[in-house]
């Protein structure tokens, strides 16, 4: 009963705050290479621990000397991921917060080009991130920083262009990387009918929960991916608004 009568207010506020920013870090690093490296950390703790609990000597100053430059092969590892969290907390996209506006001339310039795209028989994947980063995936493409437009993103698509076979993604309002590779499905209830495309969108929306677009050259329709779920031959009303709830 002790240890309830010292309990303040502000100690609810504390472990609240603190909480929620564990889980905004914990959202923007799931589905990178951070989470292995994050547990590869954790078992050297233990270790180090260990290794001080038992006395053992050498093993405890070898992963004393790792533990003194582990803060900076992070730094130097992460660095992107770093960059990214602090342009987000910046921006207020880490306290959940988006532009409706921004949003709303995005999603415009994204139902134009999809619509153009199926119209001309164009492949394309756009990769719409959320929450989760994507910098595994961003890394094995070609990196950029555009404004989302319906010209750019046609011409990246286009059969001539030498980044229209990967997915174009989009973070944070901007086009951040183009010819991305993304993992393709292995759930077996997946239909045989759908093509490459179709399964990298499932793949990456079954391990995140980015929103991908895809549109198929070879019926020129359009489709939604979220959450390993694909919503087939839209126009471009039901684009619009399934986009709106999706990214507000």
């Amino acid at each position: 009963m002790a240890i309830f009568n010292d309990f303040r207010w502000q100690d609810v506020v504390d472990i609240l705050i603190v909480g929620y920013v564990v889980y905004r870090l914990l959202l923007l690093i799931r589905g990178t290479r951070a989470v292995p490296m994050l547990i590869g950390v954790m078992v050297l703790a233990l270790g180090y621990q260990g290794a001080k609990s038992f006395e053992l000597y050498t093993t405890n100053w070898i992963l004393d000397a790792l533990g003194n430059v582990l803060l900076i092969l992070i730094v130097v590892v992460f660095q992107h991921d770093i960059r990214r969290m602090l342009t987000q907390v910046g921006s207020g996209s880490f306290l959940g917060s988006r532009g409706q506006v921004a949003h709303g001339q995005l999603i415009e310039e994204l139902t134009r080009a999809a619509v153009q795209l199926a119209g001309r028989r164009i492949g394309g994947l756009i990769v719409l991130t959320r929450e989760v980063g994507l910098n595994d995936y961003i890394e094995g493409g070609s990196r950029m920083d555009a404004t989302v437009s319906r010209d750019l993103i046609v011409s990246i698509f286009h059969p001539g262009s030498p980044l229209h076979d990967g997915a174009l993604v989009i973070q944070l309002g901007r086009i951040v990387a183009a010819g991305c590779l993304l993992p393709l499905t292995t759930n077996p209830n997946v239909s045989k009918t759908l093509g490459t495309r179709h399964r990298a969108a499932i793949g990456l929306t079954e391990e995140t929960d980015a929103v991908v677009i895809v549109i198929s050259e070879e019926e020129g329709k359009i489709s939604l991916v979220h959450e390993g779920k694909i919503t087939r031959d839209l126009d471009a009303g039901v684009l619009r608004g399934t986009l709106q709830h999706l990214m507000t």
